[in-house]
């Protein structure tokens, strides 16, 4: 595999290239999809998606007014045959898959619908794109949560064995090697431009943080809540876990990356990547909690023992992104401290109403981008 264009060079023609393209995007009103679909509607991506309605008020989907600006059916994935009413109606040349019930937490509560959800709802989007054809490039997110987690400190790659402790990380796993099943059997790369046009590659990122994200059990979110709505202490619960922490738009810019790539027929991007950020953002949940506190300059931490703490959650997880870095070009543009500048500066301008939060926004993915 050769090395490619650096992240600056993709930029350049990033812009560009997605100027027009018609983009689906499953899970476009929650808070990863609400950034991807902004981004991709000021490059002007001719944009629709397939989601539920936002389960939280408020919510950046409707923050950003994104309803009026994307076709969107509000459906299940969990609906094989509305997935495929959506894809046939849309027609996308491009696909990315971020629909899922994301939260650790909730899945202890409800397992059978977050493996309906993460493992059928991934089935169906690719069962469809086969059915439906037209799709030459796919991304489908899961998360670093794919890997099976030994707690030690060596970071996970791409080829090591997945794993799923809770029922989150499990069907993001099965999610995964469904994934790859797809890739192997109907989308292999051998058979590209003889038997089918598409292109799929699998991205794992976790930790991501930034403005406009308000989903229960996250530590930003409750951050937020307790300074600005409920003008109460800070309560964490695993002080000292340490968790990789990036900038929602770090990602981003790798799933924008493998999609530009597939689409141009680079078949060595199929397969899965990671996108995580460089040691140095490997920070206790303390640690975040101090620093958001210093930025905002109010609030208070409260330490508490875990109530629920016979439901297991990963105290160190980390990727190895050397493959994104050397193959992809990708590397991250935040350092630990304009992550945090980046996120709560969104927070503290949206609760404090100084700018409309749309020109933030996008003044942050401007800012981003020409980094």
């Amino acid at each position: 595999m050769e090395r490619k264009r650096s992240l600056r060079e993709y930029i350049l023609n990033m812009e560009t290239f997605f100027k027009d393209k018609k983009i689906l995007i499953t899970g476009h009103t929650g808070f990863k999809g609400s950034w991807l679909t902004q981004i991709l509607l000021n490059w002007g991506a001719k944009v629709s998606g397939v989601s539920l309605l936002p389960e939280t008020a408020p919510n950046l989907f409707d923050i950003l007014k994104i309803k009026g600006r994307a076709n969107s059916y509000f459906y299940d994935i969990r609906s094989y045959y509305a997935v495929v009413e959506a894809i046939k109606a849309e027609k996308p040349e491009i696909v990315f898959h971020l629909a899922a019930q994301p939260i650790v937490r909730v899945s202890y509560d409800d397992p059978l619908k977050t493996f309906s959800t993460n493992v059928m709802g991934t089935s169906h989007i690719l069962q469809a794109m086969k059915e439906a054809g037209g799709v030459k490039s796919a991304v489908i997110i899961t998360t670093d949560k794919v890997y099976e987690n030994k707690e030690w400190i060596y970071p996970y790659r791409e080829n090591d064995a997945l794993g799923g402790y809770d029922p989150y990380s499990a069907s993001k796993a099965a999610a995964d090697i469904i994934a790859n099943s797809y890739v192997q059997s109907f989308f292999n790369v051998a058979d590209f431009q003889k038997k089918h046009d598409t292109l799929v590659a699998i991205a794992r990122a976790g930790n991501v943080i930034g403005g406009g994200d308000w989903a229960p059990y996250r530590l930003v979110p409750d951050i937020v809540r307790s300074i600005y709505e409920k003008d109460e202490s800070v309560e964490i619960r695993s002080p000292h876990a340490i968790r990789p922490w990036e900038h929602v738009l770090e990602p981003l810019s790798g799933y924008l990356m493998l999609a530009q790539g597939l689409f141009e027929g680079k078949k060595e991007l199929s397969g899965a990547w990671n996108f995580g950020p460089d040691s140095e953002s490997f920070m206790t949940v303390k640690e975040l909690v101090a620093g958001a506190i210093k930025f905002l300059e109010k609030g208070s931490v409260d330490i508490r023992l875990d109530p629920d703490s016979q439901k297991h959650e990963a105290g160190l997880l980390t990727l190895d992104t050397s493959k994104s870095k050397t193959y992809l070009g990708w590397k991250p543009r935040l350092k630990f401290h304009e992550n945090l500048e980046f996120t709560f500066s969104w927070y503290k301008n949206y609760y404090e109403k100084a700018t409309n939060p749309i020109e933030f926004t996008n003044r942050q993915i401007e800012e981003f981008f020409i980094k």
